[in-house]
């Protein structure tokens, strides 16, 4: 995807939308039917789906962010993860002021305004701010205990490697948004055969949305 019009200015970059699973990739394809032509793209924005874990997130987008045109697209992970702290419930969103794994940590752009965006797409849903870290495997019981006592508030596979790589060749905005599907209370086994899983996937369909205001607000000056 190129620059519409010719214009240069970074309101006109794409924004690329990365997910691993075909659940999330479904429920954001059905959110964005209707809103625009483009190949792989609906309603102004280009999904991919990684594929599970770090290394395939690390590959394929790596390999997204090589086409023309998207040198200096956003990047936004997105999907399901696992809550830390407790008192989270499915269905909540955590947008992400950070991400972390053993590769490092990478700040995540306009986490306040998106954060607000995410409350006006999905009123009554409760809304998480802070560090999101990555882990290679799923995550339960103890070590997710562990990994809260690091300051971390969820965690998912693949935002963290999906960030880092977005970011490793010079800046670009990048953010993480994600869907609690189970929280320390609210532990599941299968994504999509339970109540919280379902709720997930219709918070994760709703949001869209804000995920453009967020794009568009890179237009605004930085302060």
């Amino acid at each position: 995807m190129s620059a519409a019009d010719g214009d240069r200015g970074r309101g006109t970059d794409p924004l690329l939308v990365a997910c691993a699973l075909r659940i999330e990739q479904v429920a954001l394809r059905s959110a964005g039917r209707g809103h625009g032509p483009g190949r792989g793209s609906a309603g102004g924005h280009v999904l991919l789906r990684t594929g599970m874990g770090p290394r395939a997130a690390e590959r394929a987008l790596g390999r997204a962010l090589e086409r023309p045109g998207m040198d200096r697209a956003a990047v936004l992970a997105t999907g399901f993860c696992a809550g830390l702290v407790p008192g989270m419930h499915p269905g909540d969103l955590v947008v992400a002021e950070e991400t972390r794994d053993p590769q490092g940590i990478v700040t995540c752009t306009g986490s306040a305004l998106l954060a607000e965006a995410l409350a006006r797409a999905a009123p009554g849903r409760t809304v998480h701010r802070g560090a999101l870290t990555g882990s290679d495997h799923v995550v339960r019981g103890q070590e997710r205990a562990q990994l809260r006592a690091t300051g971390a508030i969820a965690v998912d596979m693949e935002s963290a490697a999906t960030l880092w790589t977005a970011t490793r060749g010079g800046g670009r905005p990048v953010a993480a948004v994600r869907v609690i599907v189970d929280a320390p209370e609210h532990e599941l086994v299968r994504i999509g055969t339970v109540r919280g899983g379902i709720s997930a996937f219709r918070v994760l369909r709703a949001v869209l949305p804000a995920f453009h205001e967020w794009h568009r607000s890179l237009l605004l000056p930085r302060r």
